[in-house]
């Protein structure tokens, strides 16, 4: 899936996709967020969950320079 057409879908249509086409790499905590990272094809996907609210807010790429990128390379190597 072309990251134009996964950006076009709803949040549930998101994790649905997600869920059955891409792979969890590993979950941070982001300032009020637990935010989760999954490979889908070549690209970074970030879920980031509200636990307060009990929702997930936002699933957008993450850009493999964006500063954020730290955080996930303390844990795991990322190619």
């Amino acid at each position: 899936m072309r990251k134009e057409e996964f950006s076009r879908l709803s949040i549930s249509q998101k994790i649905k996709t997600l869920y059955l086409e891409g792979s969890f790499v590993v979950a941070i905590r982001y300032y009020r967020h637990k935010v989760n990272l999954y490979l889908l094809g070549d690209e970074y996907v970030e879920v980031f969950y509200n636990h307060k609210l009990d929702q997930i807010e936002k699933i957008e790429f993450l850009a493999r320079k964006h500063s954020r990128m730290k955080f996930y390379l303390d844990q795991i190597k990322i190619a």
